[in-house]
Parts: structure tokens; C-alpha cells; sequence
């Protein structure tokens, strides 16, 4: 049986959801082909060779894009059994299904259910088979392979850390954990993973990360949803990852729960070289934050800072700032407690234009604070369409949103980004604008190292990528 796993956007990073069914197919003596469109052309040979077609759907955006993707793949090749697997694949069964005509979907620990897949689809001899029957949603633990990138596009084709001046580093990316111990209500990992976690074990991520050294790596961006659902493990792999390789550095995402509860290992993170910590504020109202169940207040985040500075350490908070229950004076107040906290020139503009996304599944479908907002399902855009009391703050999202994507279009500063959005909230309160930047009272500018793509997983597409396809 010939194999094609297919992503279409993984936030820049070469694909981990390619990498390893690749090494579980291969072990088996598949013939596996990769093809990663947010780096390369569309491949209609490989397309039209393909028993099997599986396309990799680890967040929103890929998922729209590969709606857009398979009707140009079953005009090539409409026999081929079509797979979607990753995170997004349960969370949108039944579009995949009915809209697209998936045969089998695949979530959690997606690579023995493709393995079992192609068993079955080599033992029938044909694309067709009747019913699926493995299941749609796995959590069972399974036992890691290394995974195999040498067919995979080279790292140097992805995003990398810019650390100002135009130094930039190549980055890897690797997985230690799966899944979350936490239940946020907006979150897209907890309707698949319900609370568990799961472990790649220690020797094949260091073995992975060995190997992407090797490939030209001097960087490693580490994409488990939280660092620190497993701390002993994470910190056990990033201390013998800095003995191994002590000028290699790396970023994690870590919840400002857990930032708090392990502060006593900050001192670690930072002498083994934690470039940046991403941490998913999403707000600083302490109204909003319970209805999120974030586990954390605006205080908690307040603290944070200063622990965080105290040790070196950067921070790179996320914001979902358009959200229900956001007013305009409470999107003001966001943008005044980064301006106090002097973190503009760490939060990506595009953390200030994101507006909440409510996929199938979520939590946040069972609040009666969400419930009375909601619209309908939108099949197209793959979510719940939801309508502010407040329809000046749709205006005002529309705004920010047109000043960010401007202002990275025409590689604006941070600052001057934020200096508009800041224009933007108080004419939006009818309110006098203050002098931003007055001299003596805000730092001089810096240039906070970060990845060339900006982090915003539970973002709608882009324009310019749902034109690409």
C-alpha cells in the first residue's frame, strides 16, 4: 500500500505529525511519502500514487485548509482512503465525514490507530474497507519510535528565533508530552484528552532532538500544551539536554498556574537555556479567567512578571482579548496593565486582534455565560458563531485586527503596532488619548527573542493562507 501523509500548517515548525507515523508506518515496511504544504508545492504524482491519504490536523487553522485541500485531492485520486488524524480530527468528525468524506478519523495517540489502519487497508488489498474500527479518540499509552525526518523538508525551510541585529537561529521542534492534566473551557486539547496526559519517553526525545542537532538545529521549540504536566520529566531532559549540548537553547509553553506552583525550578530553566516561556494568559479580568477556568487570577499574572524578571526569564504571554464578556473599557485595561507591567515589547501584536473561537466539543458549549451568546454552528469556518452584546466591540475587533495584520505586513515595530491598537481602545471609550511612550516613564525599546511565527494556535487563517489554497 503506498502511504501519503500530508500537513498543511503546523505554526512554522517542521511537522512532529509527519515525523512520527512516519517511523511507525516505515517500521512495518509502508511505502510512506510526506508532503508539507506550508513549505512545499502540491505533489500530484505522489496524490494520484496513494492507497492511503492521511492529512495531519493539529489546530484550527490546518483544519480549514484542509477542507480547501480535498477537493483538489479527490479530483486526482478519488479512490484513495481518506484519513484525517491529530487533534482537530475528533473535534470535527462529523464535517470530515459528511463534507469531506473521510473514511477514518484518528485523535490522541493517533500512530497506533494509522498503523492499524494501514494493517487492515494491506490485508484487504483495496482503499475499501467498511467500517472503522479503531477508535476515533485513543488515550491508550503507547511506546514512542524515534521519529523519522530525513524525508522531511529541511529545518532551515521553517520558522527560526530572531534574537535581534539579524541574528536568527534554525529551529527544531519536538514533543515530551501529549495532552494536559488541566480543564480550561476554551481549551481544544481537553475535549480529546479529558484531563490525561501522556509521556514521550526520555530516550527518544533526546534521541529526536539529537538528530534534529544534526540536521542544523540550534534551537529547540518543545510544543507540549504545558511543559510542566510532567516536571520531573521536563526537567530531567532539559538539564541533560544543556549537559549535552550547552549552547543549545529552547522555549516552552508553561500555564501561569504551574509557573507559579514550580517557581523554585526558574533558576534551572534559565541556566540551561530557556530562551522564552509561553504562557497562556488570555486575560487579566478575574471575572473572565473563572469562566475560562484558567486557574489563576490577574494578581497571580502580576506576580508572575516580577518572578519572571527577578530570574532572567522571558515571558511571551498569550491573550484571547476578544472575547463575551470583554467591554471596552476592559480591553483598555488590558492594554494599560501591559504598557504598567512594560511588556509591549514582549506580547506579539497579533495576541491583541485574537477573538475566541468555540470549536465542536468545548467546554466552554456546557457555560450558560457562553450559551446565551451563541448563533449557530458554522460548518465553514468550523466553529460556533457567537455575537457580542456589545456590537461596537465587533467594530473594534474588526480594527485591531486590519492595524495588525498592516502593521506585520510592513514590518512595524511591536511598539508602533501597539501605539495604534492603543489609538483604537480609547477612541473606542470616547476617550482623550494619553501620550504612549513619554519620555523618562517607559524603557527604551528591545528586541525580546521570539520565533519568526507568531503563536496563535486557536486563531482563524489568514487571508494569504486560505488563498494559498
Amino acid at each position: 500500500m503506498n502511504v501519503l501523509l500530508i500537513s498543511t500548517y503546523e505554526l512554522g515548525h517542521q511537522p512532529f505529525g509527519l515525523a512520527s507515523p512516519l517511523a511507525w508506518l516505515t517500521e512495518v515496511g509502508a511505502d510512506v511519502h510526506c508532503l508539507d504544504l506550508a513549505v512545499e508545492e502540491l505533489n500530484e504524482s505522489s496524490i494520484c500514487a496513494a492507497d492511503l491519504i492521511a492529512i495531519y490536523l493539529p489546530m484550527h487553522t490546518a483544519t480549514r485548509l484542509a477542507s480547501r485541500l480535498v477537493p483538489r485531492i479527490r479530483a486526482l485520486n478519488a479512490s484513495a482512503h481518506l484519513c484525517f488524524y491529530g487533534l482537530y480530527a475528533p473535534l470535527n468528525e462529523e464535517f470530515l465525514r459528511v463534507e469531506l468524506g473521510a473514511a477514518t478519523v484518528l485523535g490522541g495517540e493517533f500512530e497506533s490507530g494509522l498503523l492499524s489502519l494501514y494493517k487492515r487497508l494491506s490485508a484487504n488489498g483495496t482503499a475499501d474497507i467498511e467500517q472503522q474500527t479503531e477508535p476515533v479518540i485513543c488515550l491508550s499509552k503507547q511506546a514512542f519510535r524515534l521519529p523519522q525526518r530525513d524525508s522531511l523538508p529541511d529545518l532551515s525551510r521553517y520558522a527560526y528565533v530572531e534574537l535581534g541585529q539579524e541574528n536568527r537561529r534554525i529551529v527544531g521542534y519536538t514533543e515530551a508530552s501529549r495532552g494536559c492534566k488541566h480543564l480550561c473551557r476554551h481549551c481544544p486539547v481537553v475535549p480529546v484528552y479529558n484531563g490525561k496526559f501522556r509521556i514521550v519517553t526520555h530516550d527518544v526525545v533526546m534521541e529526536d532532538i539529537r538528530q534534529q542537532i544534526q540536521g542544523g538545529a540550534e534551537h529547540i521549540t518543545f510544543g507540549d500544551p504545558d511543559f510542566f504536566n510532567g516536571v520531573g520529566h521536563a526537567i530531567r531532559i532539559v538539564e541533560d539536554l544543556h549537559e549535552h549540548y550547552p549552547g543549545l537553547t529552547y522555549d516552552v509553553t508553561i500555564k501561569v498556574e504551574h509557573l507559579l506552583r514550580y517557581a523554585y525550578h526558574f533558576q534551572t530553566l534559565a541556566r540551561t537555556g530557556c530562551l522564552f516561556i509561553t504562557t497562556a494568559v488570555e486575560a487579566v479580568d478575574d471575572e473572565v479567567l473563572s469562566i475560562l477556568d484558567k486557574g489563576h487570577t490577574r494578581n497571580d499574572f502580576v506576580q508572575l512578571v516580577g518572578l519572571a524578571r527577578s530570574m532572567n526569564l522571558t515571558l511571551s504571554p498569550t491573550f484571547i482579548p476578544f472575547l463575551p464578556w470583554t467591554t471596552r473599557e476592559g480591553y483598555l485595561d488590558l492594554l494599560q496593565l501591559l504598557v504598567k507591567l512594560e511588556l509591549v515589547d514582549y506580547v506579539a501584536p497579533v495576541q491583541l486582534s485574537i477573538r475566541l473561537l468555540v470549536p465542536e466539543g468545548s467546554r466552554l458549549l456546557t457555560v450558560p455565560m457562553m450559551r446565551q451568546h451563541l448563533i449557530k454552528f458554522d460548518a465553514a469556518a468550523l466553529c460556533y458563531q457567537w455575537s457580542h452584546p456589545d456590537t461596537s466591540m465587533d467594530l473594534l475587533h474588526d480594527r485591531v485586527s486590519r492595524v495588525v495584520e498592516t502593521g506585520d505586513a510592513e514590518n512595524k515595530s511591536r511598539r508602533e503596532i501597539f501605539k495604534e491598537v492603543w489609538r483604537l481602545a480609547h477612541e473606542a471609550c470616547g476617550l482623550i488619548i494619553p501620550e504612549l511612550y513619554q519620555p523618562g516613564k517607559f524603557s527604551a525599546p528591545i528586541h525580546v527573542p521570539c520565533l519568526s511565527e507568531p503563536w496563535y494556535c486557536c486563531a482563524e487563517p489568514t487571508a494569504s493562507q486560505l488563498a494559498e489554497f
